[in-house]
């Protein structure tokens, strides 16, 4: 299933970590970093996902 939610994140961070921890702070924190630069918001989709 993880490797799924990196498929996820890679093209698209906010809904791989969506699928990961729901909409919560590190949900909002995706969308703003993806907002700024998308490889920003994959790497931090990543980590969320590899951190649980």
């Amino acid at each position: 299933m993880d490797l799924i939610r990196i498929l996820f994140a890679i093209i698209l961070p906010p809904l791989g970590v969506f699928l990961q921890v729901g909409i919560g702070k590190h949900f909002w924190i995706n969308i703003i970093l993806t907002l700024l630069g998308y490889i920003p918001g994959i790497v931090h989709a990543v980590w969320v996902i590899a951190k649980k």
